[in-house]
């Protein structure tokens, strides 16, 4: 029986995680944008998934502004990241899930993804709640989950990794 361990990132992970990155995108662009969101320090939570004792999967949540006159603190779910041999095995959902009850230990209450609606909305993200935030990627992948009280409109503002994307 195969088994998936998720845990923080560990500085030793980082080639890894390029590679995962790469693989699960099927180029670099996404890569960088961990790099630079780590470079930037604007990286809220980093988690990897072992699977059978090696690393298969990545999420990462970064810092993202919603501003409505004033500015309120909120996290990016950018990028999901399992290997392509072992998609379909439960890995993403494994880290989504650990990923969204350490961000409310943190106290963490606004999430963001761009993202399918089909596969994220299984984890309570939907357009429905993104639908008042002014994004440049507004649309039907944008999508939203509160754990708590959040802002239900106002301008979404990203890391400026994002802007090379």
């Amino acid at each position: 029986m195969s088994s998936i361990t998720i845990r923080r990132v560990q500085p030793a992970d980082r080639a890894l995680i390029s590679a995962i990155v790469e693989d699960a995108f099927a180029g670099p662009d996404e890569a960088r944008l961990v790099e630079q969101l780590s470079g930037n320090g604007d990286i809220v939570l980093e988690l990897v998934a072992e699977f059978d004792g090696a690393l298969a999967g990545h999420i990462l949540f970064s810092r993202l502004r919603v501003e409505n006159g004033t500015s309120f603190d909120a996290v990016a779910l950018a990028p999901l990241s399992v290997v392509s041999g072992h998609q379909g095995r439960g890995i993403g959902s494994a880290l989504i899930r650990a990923a969204h009850q350490e961000l409310v230990l943190m106290g963490e209450t606004l999430s963001i993804v761009l993202g399918d609606p089909g596969y994220y909305g299984r984890f309570g993200y939907t357009n429905a709640r993104a639908s008042g935030f002014a994004s440049q990627y507004q649309g039907e992948y944008l999508q939203a989950l509160a754990f708590a009280d959040a802002p239900l409109s106002g301008t979404l503002v990203y890391s400026r990794a994002f802007e090379g994307l």
